[in-house]
């Protein structure tokens, strides 16, 4: 797997985080996941289920944009982690063709 990673100050983070707690607070992340669905297995859940994913990781060079969060459900965020896009499709697709046998 390909791993592209870039240097990211705590003090942008700590920005990035605050900036996501108030995202979460307002009406458009509200409708956002309203429709229970995750963006990523696109399964539905409960709203108080779904998490604020930011799709290019904070860690990554990622920032709290609306173009850049999603909901998703646990599972898929905490197996996410800090992949950025490409690396969970290639994660996705490594378990797709994974032999069921192993």
């Amino acid at each position: 797997m390909v791993e592209f990673t870039i240097e990211v100050d705590e003090e942008q983070l700590r920005r990035e985080k605050r900036k996501a707690r108030e995202l979460r607070e307002t009406q458009w992340w509200k409708n956002r996941r309203a429709a229970g669905l995750c963006h990523y297995c696109r399964r539905r859940f409960p709203v108080r289920e779904l998490t604020m994913d930011h799709v290019v990781p904070l860690v990554r060079g990622g920032r709290t944009t609306k173009s850049n969060v999603v909901p998703c459900c646990r599972e898929c965020n905490r197996r996410k982690k800090y992949l950025l896009p490409v690396e969970w499709e290639q994660y996705l697709d490594m378990l797709a063709h994974r032999d069921p046998g192993l």
